[in-house]
């Protein structure tokens, strides 16, 4: 029993896995749509919303330094990301890799917590993007129902009509083909790209350099307290994060460090990817840079702009302008937000259906849901089912009680992969490598030192709802995904074989 959970599925198997007429994806992306679509999803609440939050909270006009940690520790798991996403051109991200070194158990594992919290990101985004779209309508004197906003407290019910439209609309050009995905994406990113270039030259003009001063501000530390909300790091070696000083950046960067998850997903579209051992490094690599780049210019401006104890938290972009008496632009940052959301919620939800996908092509999941559609070759059966439960989801549950999600799943694919290419090394090094890994093994050491540093920083609850959901997946794992994986029935083909025409 205990080898059958660890058993392997060989880098040449998930490839030709691939190439099976009815679980074969489209191949139709280049590295630009790859790029764009790292942008799209990065691009999104962390640069509308965080910059104020952390620079208020921890770090001050510092937190341009806070953005280029967290994303010096995603540059390190993308370059882990990248390499075996040229190795392993299959969907599936980190499921698949860690299928391919580690086992069948570590890949369900991940797996399984990938497609969770994709789900939830998805609705958390399509609460938000709601949010920003009632603000509009009711700027332009449209005013939705209480009871179609998700927020009718006198009739003790609400669904949120926005949300859970955005979702089922996003679903069905994502069955449409992975083409039209990326058109619709590239024109969202281009709109949320210059309105981030409208508030970095725009904002430049209105800088004050009283306003940076102290740059890193004097350490108060935060008391210590033995609660759920604390960060784990807290319960466990009685240590608190610090607001402002050297280690306030820190404290910011684990904040902010969510602000960049989503480049982890383009690894997800490398089997539709025309070129992927050249081009799914490119996009990893490429929409991470830009997006750090746009994030530190930012920043700076924001706080340049006006002075870090009197940011908004919720709105600190737009309300920086409106501080100078140029609402205007305030609202072309709102627009651009709520434009820039969908994008978000298009290639989270992507990225979650690619997974689950995987899964059921190997068997772990249903067999039923790895058929593609006949004429768009896409996923079309996964993508129909998590989309309906995403909107219904998204539309019956409020903004504040999806915000508590932290991407612990992800940070913990990030550790998987890492520790992956360093087995994959040795146990595989005659494997053609379009791009691989420098100073293998320490950039994947530091990575995984780097992401779990940022774990502990996660609030003890996130590890209890993480904890409860794996033994969810130790059941469905063990009742259904061991008996019924393709690697425990290597004799049966992976369909029935069609009778022969009568003649």
């Amino acid at each position: 029993m205990g080898s059958s959970l660890f058993r392997t599925k060989n880098v040449e198997q998930s490839i030709r896995d691939t190439e099976e007429p009815e679980h074969a994806l489209k191949k139709s992306l280049s590295a630009l749509d790859l790029t764009v679509f790292g942008v799209g999803v990065i691009i999104g609440t962390g640069i509308f919303v965080l910059t104020g939050q952390v620079a208020k909270n921890n770090a001050g006009p510092a937190v341009a330094l806070a953005f280029v940690a967290a994303g010096v520790v995603c540059a390190l798991a993308a370059l882990c990301y990248a390499e075996f996403a040229s190795t392993v051109p299959v969907a599936g991200s980190a499921y698949t890799f860690s299928y391919a070194s580690l086992g069948e158990l570590p890949a369900w594992i991940i797996g399984w917590d990938l497609v969770l919290e994709f789900a939830l990101g998805t609705a958390v985004v399509a609460v938000g993007w709601s949010g920003y779209m009632r603000s509009l309508l009711d700027n332009a004197g449209w005013h939705l129902p209480g009871y179609l906003s998700g927020r009718d407290g006198a009739h003790g019910f609400g669904f949120d009509i926005l949300a859970a439209l955005l979702v089922l609309v996003l679903t069905a050009i994502l069955v449409l083909g992975m083409k039209l995905s990326a058109r619709i994406t590239s024109l969202v990113v281009a709109i949320k790209v210059a309105v981030v270039l409208i508030v970095i030259i725009a904002g430049a003009f209105f800088v004050q350099s009283r306003n940076y001063h102290p740059f890193i501000p004097p350490a108060q530390p935060v008391p210590a307290g033995a609660s759920l909300k604390a960060p784990l790091v807290q319960l466990m070696f009685g240590w608190a994060p610090a607001n402002f000083g050297v280690m306030g950046i820190f404290t910011a960067a684990s904040v902010v460090f969510f602000a960049f998850i989503g480049f982890d997903i383009v690894a997800t579209a490398a089997e539709e990817t025309r070129n992927p051992q050249r081009d799914v490094p490119r996009g990893i690599l490429g929409s991470l840079i830009i997006c750090t780049v746009l994030y530190v210019a930012v920043s700076i401006v924001v706080t340049g702009m006006q002075n870090y104890t009197q940011l908004s938290v919720d709105a600190p972009l737009a309300d920086a302008f409106k501080s100078i008496g140029h609402p205007w632009y305030a609202g072309v940052i709102s627009f651009g937000a709520a434009i820039g959301l969908t994008t978000v919620c298009l290639i989270l939800l992507l990225g979650q259906t690619r997974v689950f996908f995987a899964m059921s092509r190997d068997g772990l999941l249903p067999r039923f849901f790895s058929r593609v559609h006949p004429r768009f070759r896409t996923p079309h059966r996964p993508t129909i089912l998590l989309g309906v439960i995403i909107a219904i989801v998204a539309g019956f549950t409020s903004l504040s009680e999806l915000a508590e999600l932290v991407n612990i799943g992800t940070l913990f694919a990030f550790v998987v992969v890492a520790i992956s290419v360093i087995i994959l090394r040795k146990t595989r090094p005659d494997l053609p490598r379009a791009f691989r890994t420098p100073w293998v093994p320490v950039v994947p050491i530091v990575s995984v030192c780097a992401t779990l540093w940022l774990m502990l920083n996660l609030p003890a609850e996130t590890w209890l709802r993480f904890a409860i959901w794996m033994v969810i997946g130790f059941a469905v794992y063990f009742l259904y995904g061991r008996s019924h994986s393709r690697l425990a029935h290597p004799e049966q083909p992976s369909e029935p074989e069609p009778a022969p025409p009568i003649s």
